[in-house]
């Protein structure tokens, strides 16, 4: 079987694995990466602490359905496990649609696809379906059976870890994450092209750097693993957060927070080397776990190389992200796009010095107040301060709606106790007017230190 046909099969046996940040499908989905690469399999443990942020218990949905007043299953969760709002509590009720319709997830503009939506650390049950099933729903008078066979339980967040050793102890990071169900760009593409990427560094002899790749549950995962392996963390200078990359698009690459590293030159170099029409995406504090990597706690250079870049894409968190959208070859192709990177960075010097904090190392740029963060190390669990949505999945970068939300992360990302206010307001455009009300809100929450 050649390297496509694998790729084109672990797809195929994956894609229907219904994964979240904790429970079966996660364990699952590792055990059969583990065909691919000997994987350490590593549990932590439900409730436990990790930065500002507490390891969720699991959760496991069994069977769910809405019918309708005859008694037909309308939405059902066998037909696929987007129908299901992720960590939906249990529910068994009769119900009017009135009282149903708070419950619907439905996109008008795109009436054929079923959205991803999570309810992750509230306590709240949804359904998503089309807005051709929601059509059809509405015409039916009720009352509607409502049914969630779901449970959670303490256990534990799974990770996936492999540690390569190379001449030098300096570490490349490669990371992608495993939480996401039937979703096959977003990131199903990701977690089998690191399998085998992780495959042939294995096969190569003389490695020049050791490579630390980790399969994580996105935000929660990585934060996580970054708590519990803190020291080797930030002695890390570069890193790879592999995501997106099965699409039929165009190649992109998201640059590192630090524009002039020689991580973005090397990747601008292997995309122009080999004729691609590319695009270039400058850092920004949306996206997957770069912004936990280069949090101020770590700083660690953390680029992307994508196919059909997340947000960017029309299926995106959609049940059209399926395997008629992704294909083997689009992965492999992203495959040996990565593997030329690992080639550059075999061969090029290792850095005398690991810069491990942007402007750590700087005087401050101002006598005024700076402003520091309470918790520097990833980011601040927001939710749990009423600063972020209920429902998950839903927004997108620059939209009215979260234009607070953007303005609270970037603040919080050079809150590193070299900025103050008026620099930050600069740097990111914003009005320092509207800067200054948001830092005050979050230094009363214990979130902030101005000064």
């Amino acid at each position: 079987m050649d390297l496509i046909q694998e790729i084109e099969s672990y797809l195929s046996r994956l894609f229907p694995i219904a994964r979240s940040i904790a429970g079966p499908g996660s364990r699952e989905s590792l055990r059969v990466l583990q065909e691919i690469v000997p994987l350490n399999i590593l549990e932590y443990p439900s409730g436990a602490t990790v930065y500002d942020w507490i390891i969720p218990r699991e959760w496991e949905v069994r069977s769910a359905f809405v019918k309708n007043s005859r008694g037909e299953k309308v939405i059902d969760f066998r037909n696929s496990n987007l129908h299901v709002m992720g960590f939906s509590r249990a529910v068994h009720q009769k119900i009017v649609l009135e009282d149903l319709e708070p419950h619907l997830h439905y996109l008008p503009d795109m009436p054929d696809a079923i959205p991803y939506r999570t309810t992750y650390y509230q306590d709240g049950w949804g359904f998503c379906l089309t807005y051709h099933q929601y059509q059809a729903l509405i015409k039916d008078e009720g009352p509607f059976e409502v049914f969630i066979d779901s449970s959670f339980k303490d256990g534990s967040l799974t990770v996936g870890e492999l540690l390569i050793k190379g001449e030098s102890e300096q570490e490349v990071l490669i990371s992608t994450y495993i939480c996401h169900p039937s979703l096959a760009n977003d990131n199903l593409s990701g977690m089998i092209l690191t399998a085998f990427l992780a495959r042939e560094l294995l096969s190569r002899k003389n490695l020049k750097r050791s490579y630390r790749i980790v399969f994580v549950p996105e935000t929660i995962g990585a934060i996580t693993y970054c708590a519990m392996n803190e020291m080797a963390m930030k002695a890390i200078d570069i890193g790879l957060v592999v995501t997106t990359v099965g699409g039929p698009g165009k190649f992109g690459y998201k640059q590192s927070f630090d524009q002039s590293h020689y991580i973005n030159k090397l990747i601008e170099e292997i995309l122009l080397e080999g004729d691609h029409d590319f695009i270039t995406y400058p850092f920004d504090i949306h996206g997957s776990d770069e912004r936990q990597y280069s949090s101020p706690g770590f700083r660690i250079n953390a680029a992307t190389i994508c196919k059909d870049k997340y947000y960017e894409y029309p299926y995106y968190h959609t049940s059209l992200d399926n395997l008629d959208f992704v294909k083997a070859e689009y992965i492999y192709q992203t495959l040996q796009v990565y593997l030329r990177l690992i080639d550059k960075l075999e061969l090029t010097g290792l850095p005398t010095e690991v810069a491990v904090d942007v402007g750590r190392h700087q005087a401050p740029d101002s006598s005024k107040a700076l402003c520091f963060r309470s918790q520097p190390h990833c980011e601040i669990m927001l939710s749990k301060h009423n600063l972020y949505p209920e429902t998950g999945g839903k927004w997108l970068p620059g939209e009215e709606n979260g234009l607070d939300l953007d303005l609270i992360l970037w603040l919080l990302f050079y809150c590193d106790g070299t900025h103050n206010l008026e620099s930050i307001s600069k740097k990111i455009g914003a009005p320092l007017d509207k800067l200054e009300v948001i830092a005050f809100k979050l230094e009363k929450k214990g979130i902030l230190k101005i000064g």
